[in-house]
Parts: structure tokens; C-alpha cells; sequence
């Protein structure tokens, strides 16, 4: 039986590490316990398997990230929603590297539980399907050319202004909210003066 002493959280915190410094190929069960100064029973008391723990790091890492975002959206404020990338960065660099410099495929791999297979099939999900609730805010309407847009403006804009310096070892600077909001407001304002001859409807007052 593994010793309780070490918690989910410790592994969690212990291969989140060896990712930043290796990626996910560098965890195994040995590296995880030799980081956490751990007996390898403590391992599988918390985990069945290597994959089983990589996947629930990834997944626990998507929900982080994706919180923020989704209270944003709550809130009817695409421009929030936008600048929750470089904001989460800063507050969970290692996590960050973890969801934007490696491949999902990485840590998606094995056979799973079924409570873990389920909710990872509903997170994604949920994820495909945001962007409708995505164009829906910013423009007021789910067409492809608005969850396109709504794609670029919360999701990859954002990813792209970070990732340099993720792969730097660094911060996001201000500049790059700075960039993120200025863009933000063009993109929206060039798609009303298309469609509507003036501005996009804000539902909330964007700073």
C-alpha cells in the first residue's frame, strides 16, 4: 500500500516539473518517484499506470486553463476571454509549456479508467463546441465566418503571442496584452463595419 504521505497533488507537481525540464517522454514511474523522494508502491496507489497519470496532468492542466476563460465568457466579455492566455502564462508557466509546446498526443495515450476516459471525452467536447458560444458573444451570431474569427481571437491569437516566450523560458510581457487588445478591437470593429456599417454589438463594456 502506497504511503500516504505522498498526495495526487505531489505526483501531479512532480511530472509537471519533469515535463518543463523534459518533456512527457521524460516521465516514468522511476522519475516521478526518484523526483518526489517517493517508493514506487506510493505511485501506484495513486495511479494504474505512467499514461494514466500523463493524461490526468493533461486534463488537469485543460480545466485549469480552460476556468478562466469559460468565467470570462459567462460574463459575455470576449475581450477578457482573449486576454486570459497571457494572464494563466504568467500565474502557471510550467502548465503553459505543458499545453502549448507539446503534442496533446503525448500525454493522451494507453488504457484509461473509465471515469478518466469519460471525462476526458467530455472536456473535449465541450472544447470543440465552444466556439459557436465563442462567435455568439463577440459577434452575435454562429456563422462560420464568426466562429472562425471567434477561433482566432480567443484562442489562437493569444496561443501565438505567447508561445515565443514560452520557448524562451520566459514571461509574457505586457506588450502582449497590449497587442491581444488592440487586435481584438480591430478584428471586431472591421467585421461590423462589413456586416452592420458600424461597430459589432458589445454586450459588456470592453477596457
Amino acid at each position: 500500500m502506497g504511503n500516504p504521505k505522498f498526495s495526487q497533488e505531489n505526483f501531479f507537481e512532480a511530472a509537471l516539473e519533469i515535463v518543463a525540464d523534459r518533456g512527457a517522454a521524460g516521465v516514468t514511474v522511476a522519475s516521478v518517484s526518484e523526483r518526489l523522494g517517493s517508493p514506487r508502491g506510493s505511485f501506484y496507489h495513486r495511479f494504474a499506470s505512467r499514461d494514466v497519470l500523463l493524461a490526468s496532468l493533461w486534463l488537469r492542466a485543460v480545466l485549469g486553463f480552460q476556468a478562466g476563460i469559460s468565467i470570462a465568457l459567462d460574463a459575455e466579455d470576449g475581450l477578457a476571454a482573449s486576454l486570459h492566455t497571457p494572464a494563466w502564462v504568467r500565474k502557471h508557466p510550467d502548465e503553459a509549456c505543458l499545453l502549448l509546446l507539446f503534442d496533446r498526443r503525448d500525454f493522451l495515450k494507453g488504457e484509461w479508467p473509465a471515469e478518466l476516459r469519460e471525462r476526458i471525452a467530455e472536456m473535449t467536447q465541450r472544447m470543440e463546441g465552444g466556439s459557436h458560444k465563442w462567435a455568439r458573444i463577440i459577434f452575435g451570431k454562429e456563422g462560420r465566418e464568426e466562429v472562425r474569427l471567434a477561433q482566432f481571437l480567443i484562442s489562437e491569437l493569444p496561443v501565438a503571442a505567447v508561445r515565443q516566450h514560452l520557448l524562451r523560458g520566459e514571461k509574457p510581457p505586457e506588450l502582449i496584452d497590449r497587442i491581444i487588445r488592440a487586435t481584438y478591437r480591430a478584428v471586431v470593429a472591421d467585421y461590423g463595419r462589413r456586416k452592420n456599417g458600424s461597430p459589432a454589438r458589445r454586450r459588456k463594456k470592453e477596457a
